[in-house]
């Protein structure tokens, strides 16, 4: 059995065991919503190849989010939470009230219920993770100009497809294309993202700080491309963590989840690897041939599994994280 570690402060790549000796609960002392804001804007639904070249085509989306603020009357930071493809879930709810425990405000975006989508887990042809990349943007502009919120200090966080979104949208390409010109994240925070795809100058990422989590024992989403892809990060001298849990599955921060249980219809990519070509085109690796999501890579059935002991960990990382990113005491 592998002995148990206390949570690196400054780690590169480290690889922890479910449960922390003296850890914190997964739900410290929580302060309560003190109010709840419903908002909407337009974002775009675009093809990758439409992001990928920076067009400005696309089909205009009426998108919302709640807005759920601690108490005061002060300016505050502000998490953008992005979920994944069963939409807004139990895990989400419960960071929004971690991040109102700290005094920070969660903005719950929802980039499926003004589409017309309730889950892409059968059929992610229904909206790509680029796409989100705009709707995040979009919130970002949205947040930046309410009178409550710094500006200044707006994070990004998501998971598993919401992940692959806070990951990539900090691309500076990305950013430069679709991105607000007078706002940017402080920080990123993917859950458990899919990193198998190779985009033109992906190493060329904000230089705010990036932090990943993920599980070991992830069968829906593979942690091996993301500990590459954070190397390569490394390598270029970018702040880039990955902690990675030990045994833990997909979707370990999520309640909804126990007893693990498994989706015999999920799609996944674990056997694609894919590669952006000039012009906006993505291509299998191997083949060389455009990614279709019929192509023999493309598989069916994953596992969500909820650890509770993985989820206290990444709680106090994360919580740490904002502490130290947005400069103050708890």
């Amino acid at each position: 059995m592998e002995r148990e570690r206390p949570v690196p402060r400054e780690p590169v790549s480290e690889s922890l065991p479910g449960a922390i000796e003296g850890g914190s609960s997964a739900t410290p002392s929580l302060a309560p919503t003190a109010r709840i804001e419903l908002h909407h804007f337009i974002s775009r639904t675009v093809t990758d190849e439409q992001f990928l070249r920076g067009s400005a085509e696309g089909k205009p989306a009426t998108l919302g989010g709640e807005l759920r603020l601690p108490s005061g009357t002060g300016r505050i930071p502000v998490v953008i939470l992005v979920h994944g493809s069963a939409g807004i879930g139990a895990n989400v709810d419960r960071w929004a009230k971690e991040l109102n425990g700290l005094g920070v405000g969660a903005f719950l975006l929802d980039c499926f219920t003004g589409r017309g989508i309730t889950q892409t887990i059968t059929d992610q042809s229904l909206l790509g993770g680029l796409t989100m990349i705009v709707d995040a943007y979009r919130a970002l502009e949205l947040l930046s100009n309410h009178a409550r919120i710094e500006a200044s200090r707006i994070a990004l966080m998501g998971f598993s497809k919401g992940g692959f979104v806070a990951l990539y949208a900090s691309l500076k390409r990305f950013h430069h294309m679709h991105g607000p010109a007078n706002a940017e994240f402080i920080a990123h925070i993917p859950f458990y993202p899919q990193c198998n795809t190779a985009y033109i100058e992906d190493e060329l990422v904000s230089d705010r700080p990036i932090r990943l989590f993920h599980g070991t024992a992830d069968d829906y989403v593979s942690i091996a491309p993301c500990r590459n892809y954070v190397e390569r990060l490394r390598r270029a001298g970018k702040d880039v963590q990955l902690t990675e849990y030990a045994g833990a599955g997909h979707a370990f921060d999520n309640p909804l989840y126990s007893p693990a249980r498994f989706l015999p219809d999920a799609v996944t990519t674990n056997h694609c690897l894919r590669e952006e070509l000039p012009g906006g085109e993505i291509v299998d690796r191997q083949t060389r041939q455009p990614f279709d999501w019929n192509d023999p890579c493309v598989k069916r059935g994953a596992t969500v599994n909820y650890d509770a002991l993985a989820t206290a960990n990444a709680t106090e990382a994360v919580r740490d994280f904002l502490v130290t990113t947005f400069k103050f005491s708890i």
